[in-house]
């Protein structure tokens, strides 16, 4: 059986096409993308799924044996992945998505795939969630609407420091706020839930952390890189996930 490593390679925008382009022949099967590369993957990719180019980015590159790149969307399908896991909900639920960056093409796209009934983006910054929506069909709104289904695709969450008022308070959201939904993903993930998970538990919704999409979507690319099923449970208790739905 062979041996597998995964390790990171920081890498600034000036030097993402020479390095990736320099992987295969290291050795390396694949290379995970992260912001700010998800764009410039699926640009420079000879080949690319029909999701990556339909939401516009790709998190997932695989080096073939001569030499070409294929670029695939993960974020998508692991998206979908973590909805399984909120029981009870609609099967064509509202939903809001918050931000509108790569995960949240990915996000968007991936709701009005598997037919939400409605998909709202809201943005700190308007321009952004305007372009995003009329990109894959959505609604921009300029205040989060209340919904079955609330997906955080932005970074509020990652800096601990801040306390749940102030992370709900860059949302344009109160405590009281996030008790309008009834579902809640949010793709941060660290140490416990996210202020804006506390908030959801608290008022009784079902809640899915980032570490779930994050082990689906590993899982999704080491089966793009390796042919073989991804060991997923495996991978969940790696993680540290033993129940992750609230």
């Amino acid at each position: 059986m062979r041996d597998w490593s995964y390790q990171a390679l920081p890498l600034p925008e000036e030097l993402f096409e020479q390095t990736v382009r320099a992987l295969g022949a290291s050795g390396f099967l694949g290379a995970n993308v992260t912001i700010p590369h998800k764009h410039a993957a699926l640009e420079l990719a000879d080949h690319a799924s029909v999701p990556a180019r339909a939401i516009g980015a790709a998190n997932t590159l695989t080096f073939g044996a001569d030499g070409t790149i294929e670029a695939h969307n993960t974020d998508a399908p692991g998206l979908i992945d973590a909805l399984g896991r909120l029981t009870g909900m609609p099967a064509h639920p509202s939903a809001l998505v918050l931000g509108a960056g790569g995960s949240a093409r990915a996000a968007v796209w991936a709701l009005r795939d598997a037919g939400a009934a409605s998909v709202s983006i809201w943005n700190r910054s308007p321009e952004r969630a305007r372009e995003l929506a009329q990109d894959l069909g959505a609604d921009a709104v300029t205040k989060p609407p209340a919904a079955d289904l609330l997906v955080n695709c932005t970074s509020v969450g990652l800096q601990r420091s801040a306390t749940e008022a102030e992370a709900l308070n860059q949302l344009e959201m109160t405590a009281d706020h996030v008790g309008r939904y009834a579902y809640v993903i949010d793709l941060v993930y660290g140490d416990g839930p996210t202020p804006l998970l506390a908030a959801a538990q608290a008022h009784g919704a079902v809640t899915v952390g980032g570490l779930e999409v994050l082990v689906a979507q590993g899982a999704l690319s080491f089966e793009h890189w390796t042919g073989r099923t991804a060991p997923r449970d495996a991978m969940r208790r790696g993680a540290g996930i033993e129940d992750a739905t609230g």
